[in-house]
């Protein structure tokens, strides 16, 4: 079976045991190192890292000051921790529509959506490909709003030249399956160095320095062992990249043509990164998503569903006066139709070739 994401660390094995070999496993050093690196990718001053992306999406947050009844715009397609982040922090979370062309929020649905209780607008670079930013930046600017990045998948990607997570408070995962892992972890990326020293302060249990508390504070850490396992990956970001957007460009040669399969694209003035490789099946194609999915892991092709459901529609959230769904089809039909295809760079040319041979035998 061709996975449809590989994780392959061993590189990491000299910092991991430098850390061992230090005696120090907690936040330390290697962290220090960690965020000065992947600062420098985002073309920031700041990264603070924490023990998760839901967590920098929630710090993010929570150092904005919301109050009760204050309202996050952003995407219904999207994993569940951004919704999840939004109510911890204590907000409203607002839903607005997508774009077909980059999966991403509609600026325009962004910009009829903004109320009296709207605080913050919360793009979510899905894929690995920004959000359309230029319309964003000016709606945050033109009403007072703050910009929260969700770029958990957004490693290394930019809009004119300008890398994800620089735009706002950058929120980043370090999950075991993204283009930067530490198996778990997280980091937040800002120009601002009042929010960046009160993350710092949030993320340590409210203290500067040990035992003498400024506020309430969380364990938000990041560990020296987990910094060592992602800073080999983060030395070498940009092979990784160049290698997934090959992939990407010869999945796109070799399945241009078919009726009804609509293949994803690096739009003008950005650059994707490729964390998927999101296929749409219409309801032209002789076989549904879900039935084409079926006939790749018959052929030997791993395959995945980001994301099969809203995250408005689990029965969880119903009901929840701080979760407000709004009119979204465009990303309702994505979701049903929406398949991910391997990209990643372990992937050789046989396999790529398969994948390809693999949709067309299914879709016939």
């Amino acid at each position: 079976m061709i996975p449809v994401t590989v994780v392959d660390v061993r590189e990491s094995e000299p910092y991991v045991l430098e850390v061992l070999r230090s005696g120090g496993i907690a936040q330390g050093p290697m962290v220090r190192r960690f965020e000065e690196g992947f600062a420098e990718l985002c073309g920031v001053e700041h990264a603070v890292a924490v023990n998760s992306g839901t967590t920098a999406l929630v710090a993010a947050l929570q150092v904005l000051d919301l109050e009760p009844g204050d309202e996050v715009l952003t995407s219904p397609f999207t994993f569940v921790a951004t919704l999840n982040a939004i109510l911890e922090a204590g907000a409203t979370a607002r839903f607005v529509d997508i774009r077909q062309e980059d999966f991403c929020v509609d600026p325009a649905a962004l910009a009829a959506a903004v109320g009296p209780r709207t605080k913050v607008l919360m793009p979510v670079h899905l894929y690995g490909q920004t959000a359309d930013m230029d319309p964003i930046l000016k709606l945050a600017a033109d009403h007072g709003l703050a910009l929260v990045e969700d770029a958990a998948q957004a490693h290394g990607a930019r809009h004119q030249g300008r890398a994800a997570g620089a735009f706002g408070l950058g929120c980043f995962s370090f999950y075991a399956t993204k283009n930067i892992t530490a198996g778990e972890g997280g980091a937040i990326t800002t120009d601002d160095a009042r929010l960046a020293d009160r993350l710092r302060v949030l993320r340590n249990q409210g203290m500067r320095e040990r035992y003498v508390y400024e506020v309430a504070g969380h364990n938000y850490r990041m560990t020296d062992l987990h910094a060592a396992v992602a800073m080999p990956q983060l030395a070498r970001v940009n092979e990784i990249i160049a290698a997934r957007q090959a992939n990407a460009r010869t999945l796109t040669k070799g399945l241009a043509g078919i009726p009804g399969l609509h293949l994803p694209a690096q739009l003008p003035g950005r650059t994707h990164v490729w964390h998927q490789y999101t296929i749409l099946v219409d309801e032209s194609v002789q076989v549904s998503r879900d039935e084409l999915a079926a006939g790749l892991a018959e052929r030997g092709v791993g395959c995945g569903v980001y994301y099969p459901k809203l995250v408005t529609d689990y029965d969880c959230y119903r009901g929840d006066p701080r979760v407000i769904p709004g009119e979204t089809p465009v990303a309702a039909r994505i979701a049903r139709q929406c398949l991910s295809l391997p990209v990643h760079p372990s992937l050789t040319a046989a396999q790529l070739e398969t994948i390809v041979d693999a949709v067309r035998e299914t879709i016939g």
